[in-house]
C-alpha cells in the first residue's frame, strides 16, 4: 500500500498525464483557465496539500507537498505554478486566518471548489516589496477600506479570493504591512487587460485595482506588522515550488529528446547512439538529478533559519538548469524541435518565465551574495599584497 505522500504524487502524475498534457495546447488556443481541470485537481487532493486534514486538506509538510509540483510540471509549468500559489494561500488561510474566515472559506479552498491567489507585487515596485502604495484604512466598525493596484496577479479574474498585502500608513518600511483576503466579488475590485503571454495564454495574468474596497476584519490573514514577514515566507515557498515544477519541465524535455533521438536515423545509425548526443543529454540528466536534490533540501529547510538561503539557491540554480535543458533538448531535435507539435518551444518559454516569477534568479543571487558577505566576516583575514606607496 503506497504511503500518503506516494499516493498523492501518483495522483499528481496521473493528473499531468491524463488531464494536462493532452489538453494544454487547446487551453492555450482558447486562452481561458481550465476550471474543469483544476476542479479535477481538487478532487484528487491537490488543492489543499499543506492544510490540516480536519479542514479537508492533506496535512502534508512543506517538504513533502512541494514534490507534487514536479509531477504537475511534467504536464505544464504554468499550471503547476498556479496551483502552487493556490496551495500557499490555502496554507496561510487555514493556518493563520480567523475562525470566521476558516468557517467560510477553508473547505472550499482545500477542495479546489474555490481558488485563491497571492497579490504582492505592484506596477512600480517589482522585487522591491516595501515600495508599496496600496493602502488600507481601518474604519470605526473594524472594516478595512483599501485603495491601490497590484501587478502580475495570476488567476486574475478567475480566483475567488485574493490574499493581498497592503500598508496601513504612509510611514516608510514594513512595520505597518498586513495581509488581508479580498473576495473576488467585493465592490471596487477590478482587473486590467490580460497580459499577452504566448506560451501560457490559459493562465490569466493582469493588474488588479482596488478602489474603495471594503473588507471585513474577519478576512485579516496576517495582522499589522506581520505582512512582510509572512509574504517573504510565502515567496520562499513559491521559489522552491517553482524549482520543483522546473524539474518536471526538465524531465519532459529530456523524455521528448530521448523519444525522438532513439529512432532518428543519421550517419548510418540512430542519433542516440552518437557520443555527442549522449553527452548533451547526459549533462541534462545530471543537472536534473542535482536540481531534485537541491529543491528537496530547500523544501525541508523552509521555516528554519536556513530556509531563505536554501530557497534562493534552489531558485537560482534550478530554473537556469531548466532553461539550459529546454534549449539543449530542442537542439537535439534539430529543425523538428522548432515545430509546435513537439512542444519544445512551449517548454523553452515556460522555463524562461519560471526564471523570473516570484523573484528573478538575479534577486536570488543577491540573497546568496549577502550570505557570503556575512560568512566572510567570520573568517580569518589573509594577507593582502600592498601596492606601491600603500602603508
Amino acid at each position: 500500500m503506497p504511503t500518503p505522500l506516494q499516493d498523492i504524487l501518483d495522483r499528481a502524475r496521473q493528473h499531468a498525464e491524463t488531464v494536462i498534457t493532452p489538453n494544454v495546447d487547446a487551453w492555450n488556443e482558447a486562452g481561458v483557465w481550465p476550471r474543469e481541470a483544476s476542479d479535477k485537481a481538487g478532487e484528487q487532493g491537490l488543492a489543499g496539500l499543506y492544510a490540516p486534514e480536519e479542514l479537508g486538506g492533506q496535512g502534508l509538510s512543506l517538504g513533502d507537498g512541494i514534490q507534487v509540483y514536479e509531477q504537475l510540471g511534467l504536464g505544464d509549468g504554468a499550471y503547476a505554478f498556479a496551483l502552487s500559489m493556490h496551495n500557499i494561500c490555502t496554507f496561510a488561510g487555514c493556518g493563520y486566518g480567523t475562525e470566521a474566515f476558516k468557517d467560510q472559506w477553508a473547505r472550499d479552498l482545500t477542495s479546489g471548489r474555490k481558488l485563491a491567489n497571492f497579490a504582492l507585487t505592484e506596477p512600480q515596485s517589482g522585487s522591491d516589496a516595501t515600495n508599496m502604495y496600496s493602502r488600507a484604512v481601518i474604519n470605526d466598525d473594524g472594516t478595512w477600506t483599501i485603495n491601490g493596484a497590484k501587478a502580475w496577479v495570476s488567476l486574475a479574474g478567475e480566483a475567488d479570493v485574493y490574499f493581498t498585502v497592503v500598508k496601513t500608513s504612509d510611514e516608510p518600511g514594513h512595520k505597518d504591512m498586513a495581509m488581508i483576503a479580498i473576495p473576488a466579488d467585493t465592490p471596487g475590485l477590478t482587473f486590467g487587460s490580460k497580459y499577452d503571454t504566448p506560451s501560457y495564454q490559459f493562465l490569466p495574468l493582469s493588474e488588479m485595482y482596488m478602489k474603495d474596497v471594503v473588507v471585513s476584519q474577519d478576512n485579516i490573514i496576517l495582522p499589522i506588522g506581520q505582512g512582510l514577514q509572512g509574504s517573504l515566507m510565502a515567496i520562499d515557498i513559491a521559489r522552491v515550488s517553482i524549482a520543483s515544477g522546473c524539474c518536471g519541465l526538465m524531465q519532459s524535455a529530456l523524455d521528448t529528446a530521448l523519444s525522438y533521438s532513439k529512432n532518428r536515423k543519421m550517419f548510418g545509425g540512430k542519433n542516440l547512439e552518437l557520443d555527442g548526443i549522449q553527452w548533451m543529454l547526459g549533462e541534462v540528466a545530471t543537472d536534473l538529478e542535482a536540481s531534485r536534490l537541491m529543491y528537496r533540501a530547500a523544501a525541508n529547510a523552509l521555516g528554519t533559519p536556513e530556509g531563505p538561503l536554501m530557497a534562493a539557491h534552489a531558485k537560482r540554480f534550478v530554473p537556469d538548469a531548466a532553461v539550459k535543458a529546454a534549449n539543449t533538448c530542442t537542439q537535439v531535435l534539430g529543425g523538428m524541435g522548432l515545430l509546435k507539435p513537439y512542444g519544445m518551444d512551449r517548454l523553452s518559454r515556460l522555463s524562461q518565465m519560471l526564471r523570473i516569477v516570484d523573484g528573478t534568479t538575479e534577486i536570488s543571487r543577491v540573497v546568496i551574495g549577502r550570505s557570503l558577505m556575512k560568512r566572510a566576516k567570520t573568517l580569518p583575514d589573509l594577507p593582502i599584497p600592498k601596492g606601491y606607496g600603500e602603508e
